[in-house]
């Protein structure tokens, strides 16, 4: 008798979204869809203009689809929420982690005190409880107390980035969509950031969205990757697979374009007006 599979932790049909731009339509996502295990983590890849990013601000309510559809744990993800209940309900499902963590973090407040805040927000009434719970997240992020009473301008980048993930994972959420959130740090940093995401996944069986255009980062964290081109899936397989016998041009486009020893510009440009020669307006 064969065990069955456990339901999608994030289920995604149909996901369309357009804007009006200088006086024509622009498609930034059309047709997207994706299922993602529990404790399972997705790549989204493409360069600017893929419609990546659009894509992970409909999946934390941002942005609202004008079709299609997206549930977590079964439940859909509300289009417009009111109320208290209503927003925290949608903070513990979905939690974002952006490229820039001042976007996150408060600049008036020191980390333990923004911690603090989420924590009683989402009912950790006890002020020993909450300490303890925040002493506890941010040793998770490899952060202490030095950095807890620091305020987010004293703070490196990567620290700032551990501490942005900190109060993510205090809402406790199902999914967390991280959106070129190691893109702007040093290499070394990212590596750091990336374990730690790794160890975070393990330990909690939270679902992991890493929105990215680097694909030697997508190759470490992520099981499976979703290549988007122009707002539309042109290949999704597991990771190992899609970097090694990429069948699309632009996956195949996308590896090229990787600086490396005998690597040729001018070829990756030709080969890029020959995927795309009529160019369009781009999504976003």
């Amino acid at each position: 008798m064969t065990t069955p599979a456990p339901a999608p932790l994030l289920d995604v049909t149909g996901l369309r979204k357009t804007y009006r731009t200088g006086g024509r339509e622009v498609v930034a996502v059309d047709g997207l869809s994706f299922s993602l295990a529990p404790g399972g983590a997705l790549g989204i890849v493409g360069e600017s203009g893929s419609g990546k990013t659009t894509t992970a601000r409909m999946l934390v309510g941002l942005e609202r689809p004008d079709a299609g559809r997206i549930l977590v744990q079964g439940s859909p993800l509300t289009e417009s929420v009111r109320g208290r209940e209503a927003r925290l309900a949608r903070a513990k499902a979905v939690q974002i982690v952006f490229q820039d963590p001042y976007l996150s973090l408060d600049a008036r407040l020191s980390v333990g005190a923004a911690l603090d805040g989420v924590l009683r927000l989402h009912g950790t009434r006890d002020p020993a409880a909450r300490a303890a719970r925040a002493r506890e997240l941010l040793a998770q992020v490899g952060l202490g107390d030095r950095e807890a009473a620091a305020l987010p301008r004293r703070l490196s980048g990567g620290q700032r980035q551990r501490a942005a993930i900190a109060l993510a994972l205090a809402v406790e959420p199902a999914v967390l969509v991280l959106d070129e959130a190691v893109s702007a740090l040093d290499v070394s940093v990212q590596a750091q950031v990336l374990n730690l995401l790794a160890d975070v996944r393990r330990d909690t069986g939270i679902g992991l969205v890493f929105v990215s255009h680097d694909l030697a980062v997508v190759r470490y964290i992520c099981d499976e990757a979703l290549v988007m081109h122009r707002g539309r899936t042109v290949e999704h397989r597991p990771v190992a697979e899609l970097l090694t016998a990429p069948r699309h041009p632009y996956t195949r486009l996308l590896l090229a374009s990787v600086p490396r020893p005998g690597w040729d510009p001018a070829s990756i440009a030709r080969r890029r007006r020959e995927l795309d020669p009529a160019g369009g307006p781009p999504a976003v």
